[in-house]
């Protein structure tokens, strides 16, 4: 007769790590498609007022933001404490608000014209009389789409 031997404690076979480096550098090609960097240095302090009807915008590739606020800790020595209008990543004054509007509207395809849409991002301490002025502005460069950035109110 002959001897049959137990098998000691059954292995599980190890896991293949051959496939990790392209599972990695997958996620990472993903992640660095799809992120979207910050488009403007914000030079001006903005704390958005607070809503209670808000609604998101559709297409916000359609949308040109004016930042208006008082200059952040490391320019107000340049600029001073008074609200300030930022336009991209410069300080501007109200007569760069057509220039500002042309040149957005150069780099929209024609068809998208119509539905360009200005948001004005404003803090909370800053004046009426400046957003006053800035829509005439708007209104001499034929930007009648107008949005008010704000942050929805939350009830405790």
């Amino acid at each position: 007769m002959s001897k049959f031997r137990k098998k000691g404690k059954g292995r599980t076979p190890g896991i293949s790590t051959a496939s990790l480096p392209d599972i990695v550098f997958m996620l990472l090609f993903f992640f660095m498609v799809s992120t979207t960097m910050r488009e403007v240095e914000l030079k001006v302090k903005v704390s958005m007022p607070e809503a209670t009807e808000v609604k998101k915008i559709e297409k916000k590739s359609l949308v040109s933001y004016i930042y208006i606020g008082p200059p952040t800790s490391g320019y107000q020595a340049k600029y001073g404490t008074e609200p300030r209008i930022q336009l991209n990543d410069r300080m501007s004054g109200l007569r760069d608000i057509d220039q500002y509007i042309t040149s957005e509207r150069e780099q929209r395809d024609e068809n998208e014209i119509p539905y360009m849409t200005t948001s004005l991002k404003v803090d909370r301490t800053v004046q009426m009389g400046i957003i006053t002025d800035i829509k005439q502005e708007l209104r001499k460069s034929d930007a009648l789409k107008i949005n008010y950035s704000s942050r929805k109110k939350v009830d405790l």
